[in-house]
């Protein structure tokens, strides 16, 4: 529930007393004994959907908007009156004013945005360095990326350029700082004791998730932009969602600067793309589901201006994210070719095993280094095979050439094979 409370000015409060009785709402009022210019207080107990018809209402019937309208979270409302109050203005969403206020409050100012902003980097890098999961979900809770995100949208559908600008170069210049903070964080502990000689971060898992992600990484970022707008409207569980949107944002951005520490621009190029399609999928789920629940302007006048900016950012994401999904496509299509021929290499070794032709010998894969870029440069993928056997037997001279045609026919692919032939007892 909320408390509704209006400072009247001079001359309005007839209307004012007028409009509320006439809409059916318990008010009270307290005479203003103040310096300024208002002759009264009016307190209103309202439901949080109700706040905004009313305010509506009151500005209709000509209450100037030199009054203040302050809106109060009631802990408690004990009165046999509250169910009527809430089937006369039922929903779950909070009013226009209230939204804007929230994503006002959570933007920070500039200083403590990029202060925690570069510490959850910090920690982000750190933990896809010691592919530390825990590490990672704790830097999200720090990173304060869900104002931003949820402000730009805000601002687009209240009306507020000022807003919405805000909310656009936090976010721009927040991911910027995210990845130079990352590779200069990445430059500085590269070659040092505290990695093992000749690190590689792309054999990192928690880095090649990164570096590899598929067409599915697009549902979390709309996901998360669409749990977002809900906590923001319902005013519930902000915490986790804003986890769950710098989760899309943060560790793809340290990826990509941890590859510009360590020169890898495939790795710049597939997780700063995977870092622009979840921000674009996170604003336009946002913007598209504040205009479906009923969010507008709060002149009707401009209502058909906002719509009018509000489908041509709409066109633009969608068109942005269509170029980038070109790359998420590739990698998934990628991916999964890399991963069919590790596949099919070892079902066949598996039936080689079982051959009768090869009764004595057990085919075990070693390893198939096939990665994602191997496949679009056409590498041939390069298998080694270790074949035990009874001590003492030998195999033709082509048994590696006969192995290789038999994986290349089961994988459809020109392979690099090795076979490693070892004498193996067993007791």
């Amino acid at each position: 529930m909320r408390l509704l409370q209006i400072f009247v000015p001079h001359g309005d409060r007839d209307l004012v007393i007028e409009t509320l009785e006439v809409e059916g709402i318990d008010y009270a009022i307290t005479e203003e004994v103040g310096p300024g210019d208002f002759e009264a207080l009016v307190s209103i107990p309202i439901t949080p959907a109700g706040v905004e018809p009313i305010l509506e209402r009151l500005h209709e019937a000509g209450l100037t908007e030199e009054s203040y309208s302050v809106v109060v979270a009631a802990e408690t409302i004990v009165s046999a009156r509250e169910e009527e109050l809430t089937d006369q203005f039922g929903g779950t969403r909070i009013s226009r004013e209230e939204l804007r206020s929230r994503a006002v409050d959570l933007a920070p100012d500039s200083s403590t945005y990029f202060a925690l902003l570069v510490l959850s980097t910090i920690i982000a890098t750190a933990g896809l360095l010691l592919d530390s999961s825990a590490t990672i979900i704790g830097a999200m809770v720090v990173a304060p990326l869900m104002g931003p995100a949820l402000a730009a949208s805000v601002g687009v559908i209240v009306d507020d350029d000022d807003l919405a600008s805000r909310g656009v170069r936090l976010q721009v210049f927040g991911l910027l700082a995210s990845v130079l903070t990352a590779a200069i964080l990445g430059y500085l502990l590269r070659g040092t004791v505290l990695l093992p000689p000749a690190f590689d971060i792309t054999t990192v898992p928690a880095v090649k998730e990164r570096i590899t992600p598929g067409f599915l990484a697009l549902f979390l970022a709309l996901g998360s932009g669409a749990a977002g707008v809900i906590s923001l409207a319902r005013n519930v569980g902000s915490v986790l969602v804003g986890v769950a949107i710098a989760v899309a944002l943060i560790p793809p951005a340290a990826t990509a600067g941890l590859g510009i520490a360590w020169g890898h621009p495939e790795v710049v190029l597939t997780a700063g793309t995977l870092v622009l399609i979840n921000m674009f999928s996170i604003n336009l789920t946002a913007l598209l589901l504040l205009w479906i629940s009923g969010y507008r302007p709060d002149r009707a006048g401009n209502i058909e201006r906002v719509y009018g900016r509000l489908r041509s950012r709409v066109l633009v994401i969608l068109l942005v994210i269509a170029l980038l999904s070109v790359v998420l496509v590739g990698v998934t299509y990628g991916t999964h070719q890399t991963a069919a021929v590790e596949h099919d290499v070892t079902v066949e070794l598996e039936a080689m095993s079982e051959d009768p032709a090869y009764e004595t010998l057990e085919f075990e894969e070693v390893s198939v280094e096939y990665e994602l870029y191997d496949f679009y440069t056409g590498e041939r993928p390069a298998v080694t095979v270790l074949v035990e056997r009874p001590p003492g037997t030998e195999e033709s001279p082509d048994f590696a050439e006969t192995v290789r045609e038999r994986l290349e026919t089961a994988t459809s692919e020109e392979l690099e094979v090795v076979v490693e032939l070892v004498d193996t007892q067993r007791a």
